[in-house]
Order: C-alpha cells, then structure tokens, then sequence
C-alpha cells in the first residue's frame, strides 16, 4: 500500500502549529524595580509610519542624553531600517535558531546594534504560511528575557508593534502589563483611525479585567490638514502628542533612509516637543467609538455613512418560482 507522505508531512506540520499556538508565555517578571524605565509601546496600522517615527524619535531622545533601546515586534522587521541606513539587523528569532542548530547560546552583540546612542533589534517572525507571527513575538520576548531584559539600564524602551493584528502575540505589553503606556499613529484617513480605535479597545478591555496600561496619546503621522485624526483624538479623550506634516523633504529624506530627528535637522524641534511631550503625558483610559462613531468624524459624502442597511429576503436568494414549487403531497377528496 503507497503512503501519501504528503498529507502526513501537512498534518503533522498542522499538529505542530497547533501545539505551538497553545503554548502560554511564562508569567511576566514581578522583581523588584531597580530603574525607572519608561517602556512604552507605539501600535499602528501597516505603512501608517511607525518605524519612521520611531527611529527619529529614538534617535532624537538620545540627543537629549536619553539611553534608548528600540525593539522591532513586526515580522517585517523594519523598524531599525532607517536607523541603520537602509541595513537589514538580524533578528532574535532568526539569530537563536541558527545558534541553536550549531550547539551555541545567543549572546547580546548577536542581535543587539547601536547608533549614536540608540539601542536597537528586531524580534522578526516566522517564515510565511510556516508559523503563528504573535506567537514568534512571545517567543522573542522569552529569548529577551533570557539575555537579562529586566536588569537592562535604559531610560526609555520603545515597542514597535503592528495594529492591524489583534491575535495574543501582538497585544502581549497591553494584556501582561509590560509596558506603562501606549502611543498610536494614525493618519486622517478612516482605516488608519479604525485600527487607533482597536488598540484603545483593547487598552480599555484589559483595565477592566485589572490591568494598568493606559494610551499616552496619538501621533498624526502625514498630516494634510483635514483634521479627522484631530477629531478622533478629542472623542476618544486621549491627546495628540504630535502631528507629523505631510511634506515631500520628509517624504524624501524617510525614503532614502535619512534621519530627520536631530538637533540640527529643520524637523528637530518636532521630534524634540514630541520627546517631551511622550515623556510627560500620563496613560490615560481612553473611550473607544462605535462603527458609526468612527464614520461619524468623515464627511459622509466621502465615506457612504449616509447609507441605510437595507434587509435581504428568502425570495432574493433563490431564482425566480424556486420557493412556490408544486407541492407532492397526495390530498384525498373527502366525501
């Protein structure tokens, strides 16, 4: 008899995510504090522009005389990109495996780069279709721990986690209280907002079950001036901490790897106001909108949300005469 190895190589490999997926982290560390460090997690919609503010306002806190360490949660591992010139860093998860197949540990120069003052590496992901993304960032925070996490001597540590994504993995800082606050950028355009609303559902759900994360405040990343992320910030009762323009020197500079968010730089005292403004601003509970609240901010002209839900009927399912078929029943004349 021929075995389909195949179909046992595919469900074993289902088996194996499956097993993966039900894997819980261990418990966060609960030692006692030996540093005042802020970390803070800044969440955001695919493309919206994260990792350019990220790296310009890490780089710009080293400026000030801030230590600085900036770590990469998306599996695109581009947060340190521009930081770094355009270079790839090699990853956490990427690193550890190559490591472990060769019988050696991990050790802090594997993963960890620096420049000017900047602290920075990438937890990177799975490769595509071979494994769960939230749970290689649970696995990259195990290995960060490991390598003393919690013993590091940083003033500030920057989270870059994708918004779009709402599975264990990326809502970890939030759910296990491993950051004091949350930052979102958003721009003034609807889905951008949407996924700005779900990161302050989610920040709202878990200080109901307990915990203490709360939202520092919105950055407006592309600001044209129409004012709907303005807007959000104010209904949601969370502040905007800065509102990046939507300008082609910045446009130009961001895409051939340039850092804008220095002393020197035109766009310094931008990114030095939104240092400050982060440091300061308290993680608020912020008060996430409906649907029809989030359409409410966009002329409805633009969006539809005039639009009224009209109900569907059994007879627009099915063709024309398909529900009065003739009946088969046999009806007996009664005398």
């Amino acid at each position: 008899m021929k075995l389909d190895t195949g179909a046992a190589a595919r469900r074993d490999m289902h088996q194996d995510l499956r097993a993966e997926a039900a894997i819980e982290p261990d418990a966060p560390a609960t030692g006692p504090v030996t540093k005042e460090t802020q970390i803070i997690a800044i969440y955001g919609k695919g493309g919206i522009g994260k990792s350019f503010t990220l790296a310009n306002l890490s780089y710009m806190l080293a400026r000030l005389g801030k230590k600085v360490l900036l770590i990469g949660c998306d599996p695109k591992s581009d947060t340190t990109s521009l930081l770094f010139g355009g270079r790839a860093c090699p990853t956490i998860i990427q690193t550890a495996s190559q490591r472990k197949e060769a019988g050696l540990e991990v050790s802090i120069s594997d993963v960890c780069f620096k420049r000017d003052g900047v602290f920075a590496m990438e937890l990177g992901g799975p490769e595509v279709g071979r494994g769960c993304g939230g749970r290689g960032i649970i696995h990259g925070f195990e290995t960060l721990e490991k390598l003393g996490f919690h013993d590091w001597d940083f003033d500030y540590v920057l989270l870059d986690f994708l918004g779009d994504v709402v599975c264990g993995g990326f809502g970890l800082p939030i759910a296990r209280d491993m950051c004091q606050k949350v930052v979102v950028v958003g721009s003034n355009d609807l889905q951008s907002l949407y996924v700005a609303n779900n990161v302050c559902s989610a920040v709202k759900y878990f200080r109901n079950l307990g915990g203490n994360v709360g939202v520092a405040g919105l950055v407006i990343n592309k600001d044209d001036g129409t004012g709907e992320a303005q807007a959000f910030a104010e209904a949601v009762g969370i502040p905007v901490l800065a509102a990046i323009p939507q300008d082609e020197d910045i446009r130009r500079k961001s895409a051939n790897y340039q850092i804008i968010g220095s002393p020197d730089s035109q766009w310094g005292p931008l990114f030095e106001a939104l240092s400050i403004n982060l440091a300061e601003a308290p993680p608020v509970l912020p008060t996430p909108l409906d649907q029809d609240g989030l359409l409410g901010l966009f002329d409805s002209s633009q969006t539809g949300a005039d639009y009224r839900l009209i109900p569907a009927t059994a007879e627009d399912m099915c063709p024309a005469g398909a529900l009065n078929k003739p009946s088969l029943e046999v009806i007996y004349d009664t005398v």
